[in-house]
C-alpha cells in the first residue's frame, strides 16, 4: 500500500521523481534474498575468483575460476526453463578453459568485460598471462606476458584517450598494459611487495589505486613519475565530509577571518624604518624569517610520496586484499588480511575513523567487494556468507547465507538490483529482490479499480 502511495504522490508532484526512485531502489535492495526465480548453472570446476556484468547493456555476466576457466552468461534472457516454467535456468554462452588453443593453464584470478563494448574481454591468470579475447570469436586478440602471478585487472570506465589495463601481479611493480599497441606503457613502481588489487578512479581516468602485501594503499596519476598519495591509518577525520555548500560557507569564513588576522599580524610586527643621512629609508629584511618561510615551502612542494615517512605508511597491518570507490569517487573502501574494513576519504586521503561491525575477512586471498548504485551499502565476503554494511555507520544492514564455502568475490548489477556472488563450492548464487511486495501492490491496486469500476452486471 505505500508502494502505491508514493506513486500518486509522484503523479501529484508532491514527490519528486529523483526520490521515488532512490525509494524503488533501496526497496528492492532491503528485500534481496536468494533467488526462486533465477539460477546460474555454474561451468566451472573450481573455485568462482572474479564476478562482473558489462557495464553497457547489463546483460552478460562474465566470470572467472581457479580451473582456469572462463565463461558468459545471459542473465536476462534464459536458455530453459524448470518447475513448470517457475525456475528460469541461465546456461552459459560459451566457456573457455584449458582445452582451448589459447585459454589459460592455472586458475583465472580477474575476468573484466572491455568498459564501453561486449565484444572485448579481459582475463588474468596465474600462468603470468594477461588475455585479451575477441567475443564473437572467442579466439585472443593480445596477450601479455607478466614477471608472475596475475592477482587483479582493472580498466577505467571512465576513459576517453587510453586502453590501458591496470595489473596487479606478485611482482612489486604496476604494469600498463596497452591493447592498442600490445605492449606495456607505464611501470609504477614504490610498492614493496605483490600488487594484489587495482582499482580504477571513477571520477578520473588519470587516478589508479593499488593496495599491496605490504599494507600500502597508492594512488598514482599516470601522466607523471611516482605516487601522489600513501594512506596511513593514523591519519584520521570522524565521518563524512560536510555538504559542499557547507564546506563553502566554512572556507569563506575562515579565509576572511586569517586574512584579517593576517593584516594585524603583519600591522604589529612591522620592523621600524630608519633614516639615513641624505633623508632616504632604508629597507629592512626579516632576515631571520626568511630561511622558516623558505624550508615550509620546499616541504610543500615535496611529492608526498618521496616523503620517506609517507612513503612507508600502512592502511593496513596485513596485506591489502580489496578495493572498491564509491559511484561518486569520493571515497574509497578497503579491505585488508587484517580482517578490517576501512573507508577513506580521496580527497584528503584520511580514515574516516568508521567502525565495521565484526568483519572475518580471508587472510592469505584477495577478495572482490561491491556497491550499491547509491553508495549507501557495501557487500563484502566475510568467509561463507555475504554481508552488507551500511557504508557510513559501519552496521550490518543484511547477511546472505547460501554457499557451503567461503566467498570470494561479489558484483552488484544497479540495473536490476541484483547480487551475483561466486565461492569456492564453484556455485554463482544470484540474490534478488523480493516480487512479495510487488505483488501485493499490484493485487490491491487490482482490487481497488474493481470496486470502483463494478457494476450490477459486473462479473
Amino acid at each position: 500500500m505505500s508502494m502505491w502511495k508514493k506513486i500518486g504522490d509522484r503523479e501529484t508532484g508532491r514527490l519528486c521523481t529523483n526520490r521515488f526512485a532512490n525509494y524503488v531502489r533501496s526497496s528492492r535492495v532491503s528485500s534481496l534474498s536468494l533467488s526462486n526465480y533465477k539460477d546460474i548453472v555454474s561451468a566451472h570446476r573450481g573455485s568462482v575468483n572474479s564476478l562482473q556484468v558489462d557495464l553497457t547493456e547489463g546483460r552478460y555476466l562474465l566470470s572467472g575460476a581457479s580451473d582456469a576457466s572462463a565463461a558468459v552468461y545471459d542473465i536476462q534472457q534464459a536458455t530453459d526453463f524448470e518447475g513448470s516454467g517457475l525456475v528460469a535456468k541461465h546456461r552459459p554462452l560459451f566457456v573457455v578453459d584449458k582445452r582451448h588453443e589459447h585459454g589459460h593453464k592455472y586458475a583465472v584470478s580477474s575476468a573484466i568485460w572491455y568498459p564501453i563494448d561486449t565484444g572485448v574481454f579481459i582475463t588474468g591468470s596465474y600462468d603470468h598471462f594477461i588475455n585479451v579475447w575477441d567475443t564473437n570469436t572467442t579466439q585472443v586478440a593480445v596477450n601479455f606476458k607478466m614477471p608472475g602471478k596475475v592477482y587483479r585487472t582493472a580498466m577505467s570506465s571512465l576513459s576517453m584517450s587510453h586502453m590501458l589495463i591496470a595489473a596487479g601481479t606478485e611482482d612489486v611493480q604496476v604494469r600498463l598494459c596497452d591493447i592498442a599497441s600490445g605492449a606495456f606503457a607505464h611501470t609504477l613502481s614504490g610498492h614493496r611487495d605483490g600488487v594484489m588489487t587495482v582499482e580504477w578512479s571513477t571520477s578520473s581516468e588519470w587516478v589508479l589505486m593499488t593496495g599491496g602485501c605490504d599494507g600500502a594503499i597508492r594512488f598514482w596519476d599516470i601522466r607523471r613519475a611516482g605516487c601522489y598519495r600513501v594512506l596511513d591509518q593514523s591519519q584520521s577525520q570522524l565521518g563524512r565530509r560536510p555538504p559542499l555548500l557547507q564546506r563553502a560557507t566554512v572556507n569563506k569564513a575562515s579565509t576572511s577571518k586569517s586574512s584579517s588576522a593576517g593584516q594585524s599580524s603583519s600591522m604589529k610586527t612591522r620592523t621600524p624604518q630608519r633614516k639615513i643621512a641624505n633623508g632616504n629609508v632604508s629597507k629592512q629584511f626579516p632576515i631571520s624569517r626568511l630561511p622558516a618561510q623558505a624550508k615550509g615551502s620546499m616541504r610543500q612542494r615535496l611529492h608526498p610520496g618521496l616523503l620517506s615517512s609517507q612513503d612507508r605508511a600502512t592502511a593496513h597491518y596485513g596485506a591489502v586484499t580489496g578495493l572498491k570507490v564509491t559511484e561518486d569517487g569520493m571515497y574509497l573502501l578497503s579491505a585488508g588480511s587484517d580482517s578490517r574494513l576501512r573507508l577513506w576519504d580521496v580527497e584528503s586521503g584520511f580514515n574516516t575513523l568508521v567502525n565495521f561491525e565484526t568483519v572475518r575477512l580471508q587472510t592469505s586471498k584477495m577478495i572482490q567487494l561491491a556497491t550499491t548504485q547509491d553508495s549507501s551499502l557495501v557487500f563484502v565476503p566475510c568467509m561463507t556468507a555475504v554481508k552488507a554494511f551500511d557504508v557510513w555507520s559501519g552496521k550490518t544492514s543484511l547477511i546472505f547465507r547460501g554457499h557451503y564455502e567461503n566467498v570470494n568475490c561479489c558484483w552488484f548489477s544497479s540495473q536490476d538490483q541484483e547480487l551475483y556472488t561466486g565461492g569456492n563450492d564453484r556455485q554463482i548464487l544470484v540474490w534478488s529482490p523480493s516480487k512479495s511486495f510487488v505483488e501485493e501492490g499490484k493485487d490491491t491496486r487490482k482490487g481497488q479499480v474493481h470496486s470502483v469500476d463494478e457494476d450490477n452486471w459486473s462479473d
